[in-house]
């Protein structure tokens, strides 16, 4: 599991050995079983998350009982609530597991360490937010400007692993379209 962090890190920065020890002691292992929580709505989120194994999803519960996916999140992806770990208010997100998952956390102070004390880190860092700031006014204007069908060849396009390891259901619900609807795009483009 570390090894997957470390060779992470090691791709996208330029930090020394000396600094990727220094990351690796104040990471934590954590392990979940499929349909474990990372993070329940109500909780405050305390740290940054980096999935080494699995596949985790974010989501909310409507007044219906209905779920909205956020994201999720698979190997080499962070995860987390950065509303929650910035304002350290309650979290109105969960946080769980559609597979056996591993991930590294790191705490907030201790990340926050980190890119004060590792300017290579924390540049990384600072790319990652960026391109996660861009992926989500992608999200945006896909969801409001895009038919049903083009959001779905979208997510195909973006994500071609997600739909062998993430059940229909929850792939409508991150494109906020109903199961009959995706079912319907599926068979129609399966004909094209």
């Amino acid at each position: 599991m570390i090894e997957v962090f470390k060779k992470y890190i090691l791709e996208k920065s330029k930090v020394s050995e000396d600094e990727i020890e220094k990351i690796i002691q104040v990471s934590q292992l954590k392990k979940l079983r499929k349909r474990q929580y990372l993070l329940q709505e109500g909780d405050v989120w305390k740290y940054n998350a980096f999935v080494t194994k699995g596949c985790v999803r974010t989501y909310t519960v409507d007044d219906k009982g209905a779920e909205h996916i956020i994201n999720f999140a698979v190997e080499n992806w962070w995860t987390g609530d950065r509303e929650s770990l910035a304002s350290a208010e309650p979290s109105r997100f969960n946080i769980d597991a559609l597979e056996d998952s591993e991930l590294i956390l790191i705490s907030k102070n201790k990340f926050d360490t980190l890119c004060a004390e590792i300017p290579a880190f924390n540049d990384m860092i600072n790319g990652i937010l960026q391109r996660s700031f861009i992926s989500s006014q992608n999200r945006i204007h896909t969801f409001i400007s895009l038919s049903a069908e083009d959001k779905y060849l979208n997510f195909l396009q973006k994500f071609p692993h997600l739909p062998m390891r993430v059940p229909q259901g929850m792939i409508a619900s991150y494109l906020g379209i109903t199961p009959e609807t995706l079912s319907r795009i599926r068979n129609q483009t399966a004909k094209k």
